[in-house]
């Protein structure tokens, strides 16, 4: 008999990099390597394009674990792009743990085109994490509080185009 914890599939939303993660996904996918399917992939061309603001509308829209992943340092096709991800990833963990959202629901990668099989490894290792660490219940009240005046907020909200791919990535 399978327990509540056994039964939970997690909603996880992947920003891959265009030119890097996103092959690597696609090569797992056409090799037919075995891993999670609880991953929604949305592609950017740059992991250094992955705003914040994305990332927590994924946490708001109820996703349970948040993958960004980009080229190797060194080989951004934007040159520091990973770099920027990398600094804005680290940032943005300690503001979320403020939220009480544990550091471990959102992961940066480093996968080459190539290496389709640590995006089948890394795709079923977080999924893994987040399972154990249960559904994220997210105190909407906090994260959701506007930050300044209704028209610093108005001004800030994401296009509705962008908000409607997190959506999608988001619902399964």
């Amino acid at each position: 008999m399978k327990t509540n914890h056994e039964e939970f599939e997690p909603r996880i939303v992947g920003f891959l990099c265009n030119w890097c993660a996103y092959s690597g996904a696609d090569l797992a996918g056409v090799s037919r390597l075995k891993s999670a399917p609880n991953i929604r992939i949305i592609r950017v061309m740059c992991s250094g394009r992955v705003d914040p603001s994305f990332i927590v509308r994924a946490f708001q829209l109820g996703a349970d674990g948040v993958l960004v992943a980009g080229c190797h340092p060194g080989d951004c096709h934007y040159q520091e792009g990973n770099f920027k991800a990398l600094r804005r990833i680290l940032m943005l963990k300690r503001i979320l743990a403020e939220f009480g959202i544990d550091e471990r629901r959102l992961r940066l990668e480093w996968i080459s085109a190539s290496e389709g099989e640590k995006f089948a490894r890394v795709s079923t290792e977080f999924t893994e994490e987040v399972r154990r660490l249960g559904p994220l219940e997210l105190r909407a009240d906090v994260i959701l509080q506007p930050l300044g005046t209704e028209q610093e907020n108005e001004a800030y909200q994401l296009s509705p185009g962008l908000n409607g791919t997190i959506q999608q990535g988001v619902a399964l």
